[in-house]
């Protein structure tokens, strides 16, 4: 069964979940929208890069300080152009197996080194992406139509000048919206009462966060839907949640938070499109955390973790270089997140078939995935569909 054969969404569970179709067909993710793929450090000048986005497979390549992306794919036979990557000249790449050849900068055909009078030369071009670096990072815009501000696909204040950002890229064994709903999922921070930045940063950690006694669910969470600018759902669990401090069972407490100091974290958190969280402040009250959970394919995700500060010059920046280094990778990203990449991994077996999403029972904390969803199903800019591979 070759790729465009298979059935990559189950349709019958999209019939059954009419609050949010478009987001259980969005298992390749969403087009027409901004995702982070690389950091800028890791495409060196001359050095092609390869990656999967959306399931599409891209090559990357910085000529003259600029980076460009194009199609992973030789027009002549489908080969990966990756299998054997061949630049005889900075602007160009070669295909391997017929020497068909290419311009990063448009994907024109502009030679053929077999065949040089061929008259497929200059009429045809392998599809390219736009790009921007920002704060570090290497974004495309994946789909058809005019890219939009890349601000519209980033949470508020990433792009903030004097805002440093630092971090790190894994690839994880779930599929991006398991990913999205993990980090989002505020009663889900049970699962780290253990981590080790409870006591190395002085802080503590709820066991979950519970409604308003007053019944107003709906002041935890803020939609935005605005017509330009980023979309999202912020949860205010700092100012609206109860706080779980005893862990009961038949009435009896089996269970307390650890208590590292009084440092207050995560007093908000909020996912915006197209698959990005953003949890401030955290891990410290210095920083803010924005992670990305962008689609590989339907079966893995790229998680980019970074840390946010604000630094006045120079040197304030290569200070927040040096602690992320020192300390926050391993205390935050790591000491941390490890947690939420073995608990995504172990959710994707509920969800891979799809039944998932309609076999789970939400309960009231849930309230903000569910707007998460509807929000996600209702504003995407198009689906990836295995067409577009």
């Amino acid at each position: 069964m070759n790729q465009q054969e298979k059935v990559l969404v189950n349709e019958e569970v999209v019939k059954k979940s009419k609050q949010w179709p478009n987001f259980i067909r969005a298992k390749l993710g969403f087009r027409n929208h901004w995702y982070p793929v690389l950091f800028s450090d890791e495409i060196k000048e001359g050095e092609p890069a390869k990656t999967t986005l959306c399931g599409e497979n891209l090559l990357l390549n910085r000529v003259d300080g600029k980076v460009y992306a194009i199609k992973d794919r030789c027009l002549h036979r489908g080969v990966a152009l990756s299998k054997k990557l061949e630049c005889y000249t900075k602007d160009t790449i070669s295909c391997w197996y017929h020497a068909w050849t290419y311009q990063w900068k448009d994907g024109l055909l502009c030679d053929i080194m077999t065949d040089p009078g061929s008259k497929m030369i200059g009429k045809h071009s392998l599809k390219t992406y736009p790009v921007q670096e920002a704060k570090g990072l290497v974004f495309i815009f994946l789909g058809d139509i005019e890219p939009t501000p890349l601000g519209d696909d980033v949470p508020p204040g990433f792009l903030d000048e004097g805002r440093a950002i630092r971090g790190m890229r894994r690839e994880v064994a779930s599929n991006w919206r398991v990913a999205a709903e993990n980090g989002f999922d505020s009663t889900h921070v049970f699962i780290h009462k253990d981590s080790k930045l409870i006591k190395g940063n002085e802080t503590v950690i709820p066991l979950g966060f519970a409604p308003p006694v007053d019944g107003d669910e709906g002041a935890l969470w803020e939609i935005v839907n605005n017509q330009t600018g980023p979309k999202g759902v912020y949860d205010n669990i700092g100012q609206h949640a109860l706080p779980v401090m005893e862990g009961k069972i038949h009435g009896e407490t089996v269970l307390r938070p650890v208590i590292g100091g009084d440092k207050r974290i995560a007093q908000q958190i909020s996912i915006w499109m197209p698959g990005v969280l953003m949890v401030d402040p955290f891990p410290d009250p210095t920083l803010i955390q924005f992670e990305w959970y962008v689609p590989k394919d339907e079966n893995t995700h790229w998680y980019i973790q970074t840390l946010g500060r604000e630094v006045a010059d120079a040197a304030e920046e290569q200070q927040f270089n040096k602690e992320f280094e020192d300390k926050w990778k391993d205390l935050g990203l790591h000491g941390f997140n490890d947690d939420d990449i073995w608990a995504r991994e172990e959710m994707e077996k509920f969800y891979k078939d799809d039944w998932g999403w309609i076999k789970e029972q939400l309960f009231e904390s849930d309230g903000n995935i569910v707007a998460w969803r509807k929000l996600a199903s209702e504003v995407n800019r198009g689906i990836q569909t295995l067409e577009d591979l």
